[in-house]
């Protein structure tokens, strides 16, 4: 199997847990902790992912460290990567957890690319226009590139909306470049 599909199944698992349990949010808050942790301490996650220190070693550590600031369900969760040798794949997991959520609240994440750098209000108003015209929760993430020009470029998964002014510059130079125009003195 595919350590994606592998770390699926594990977020799965987790968020049906979640769904008996405390909760969907607070299983994502925890193991969004965790994979932050993981990403943002070396030391710590090459603890985790070194087979030469035991599992029961690894485990001790983790009881310690998350034992009370995280769901006990989830802490066993936790457990069971490091008996099960995917503490590797917490960080993917994790990632595939909030997708799930995500579903689960039908959120959709909007990458919104624009040429200068909008107010909070405005960012806060395209999120409610999105979320009117794609029917689900929209959280915009935007980015200024200013090679665009003006206008915005919007993508939510593998659907592109670009509605740069480059975009429609490079169209109208396309369009007079195919054009039949009389020359200079021919008129």
């Amino acid at each position: 199997m595919r350590d994606e599909t592998i770390a699926r199944n594990y977020a799965e698992a987790l968020f049906e847990l979640a769904e008996r349990h405390e909760g969907v949010e607070a299983y994502g808050e925890g193991i969004e902790v965790v994979a932050v942790l993981i990403d943002e301490n070396d030391d710590f996650r090459r603890f985790l992912e070194t087979p030469r220190i035991a599992v029961a070693q690894k485990k001790e550590v983790v009881r310690r460290v998350f034992g009370e600031t995280l769901p006990a369900k989830l802490v066993n969760f936790l457990l069971i990567t490091l008996d099960k040798r995917r503490q590797r794949l917490l960080r993917v997991i994790a990632r595939e957890y909030k997708s799930l959520m995500d579903l689960h609240f039908n959120r959709v994440h909007v990458e919104v690319t624009l040429a200068r750098k909008l107010s909070k209000e405005a960012v806060e108003e395209m999120g409610e226009r999105l979320t009117a015209a794609l029917g689900k929760t929209a959280i915009p993430h935007v980015r200024v590139k200013p090679g665009i020009l003006g206008g915005a470029i919007y993508r939510t998964g593998d659907t592109i909306y670009d509605g740069s002014l480059r975009r429609r510059l490079d169209g109208m130079r396309r369009v007079l470049m195919k054009a039949d125009l009389p020359r200079v003195g021919e008129v």
